[in-house]
């Protein structure tokens, strides 16, 4: 039922956008008018969304975009961004729809739109499990001699750089292996979002570790991000996610991934 109601506002959506005349703007006019949705992602942000050498998709997030998917009556076309030009693909409208753990920040909100929260997350290091306990704190981090990687372009980096004065820090510009470089010793630890820092560590047991995971040096929460000027799917997607968090959708999508 729920679906069938998503896909008839969709398309009243769409046809109260006028998108029956001229080449459709907005993702509510293209979406109806195309029945595609085209979302952004970096595809290196496991257990949210990943993308494989062979160029092939996975991940919460990405189980999520074809539920959305399916619910407007469209097939799910991925687009590949990165953290440094994912919110410009966003605002020019390249993609309808991006996903896979982006944090609410004041600068993404004023250029474009989010949804409603789906995940509360914070940042928390992950370290050789050898270190567990090394790297704890901002001041056993913040030291000369210490090697704290990121990847460029995204709230990780931006959280080292405003807090890391003494610390080594360390780009490395592949989000899917930068934790290799943790766990072969060429860095010493990554800050990063709890989610992804548990899905590390329970991938490499006794290799990697996250550091106090429940209790992270911040909050944040993690939505979708929309094209600015369409609060009609705004709206839509709003409703949409706030029934997968209620209805097990969400969840469904997760437990493979997080257990």
């Amino acid at each position: 039922m729920r679906r069938t109601v998503l896909v008839l506002t969709a398309v009243l959506l769409a046809l109260l956008a006028g998108c029956a005349s001229g080449e459709p703007q907005t993702p509510t006019e293209r979406v109806a008018a195309t029945h595609e949705l085209r979302v952004c992602s970096t595809g290196d942000y496991r257990p949210l969304t990943y993308r494989d050498p062979a160029g092939a998709w996975s991940g919460i997030d990405v189980d999520l975009a074809r539920d959305l998917a399916t619910t407007l009556g469209a097939q799910v076309t991925m687009v590949p961004t990165t953290w440094s030009t994912l919110l410009d693909d966003v605002t020019a409208g390249r993609c309808d729809l991006a996903v896979g753990g982006i944090s609410v920040t004041a600068d993404r909100a004023a250029r474009a739109s989010f949804t409603v929260p789906y995940l509360q997350d914070g940042k928390t290091p992950i370290v050789r499990c050898a270190d567990l306990g090394r790297y704890a704190t901002l001041p056993q981090i913040d030291r000369p001699g210490v090697r704290v990687v990121v990847n460029p372009g995204g709230t990780n980096e931006r959280f080292v750089r405003a807090n890391l004065k003494a610390a080594t820090i360390v780009p490395y510009p592949d989000n899917n292996t930068i934790h290799d470089t943790v766990a072969d010793g060429r860095t010493d630890l990554m800050i990063t979002d709890a989610i992804e820092a548990r899905w590390q560590a329970a991938a490499r047991p006794g290799v990697l570790c996250a550091e106090h995971p429940d209790t992270p040096f911040d909050r944040s929460q993690k939505a979708y991000l929309v094209p600015p000027g369409d609060p009609a799917f705004v709206d839509t997607v709003n409703r949409w996610l706030t029934t997968a968090l209620a209805d097990g959708t969400w969840a469904r999508a997760a437990q493979p991934w997080l257990g």
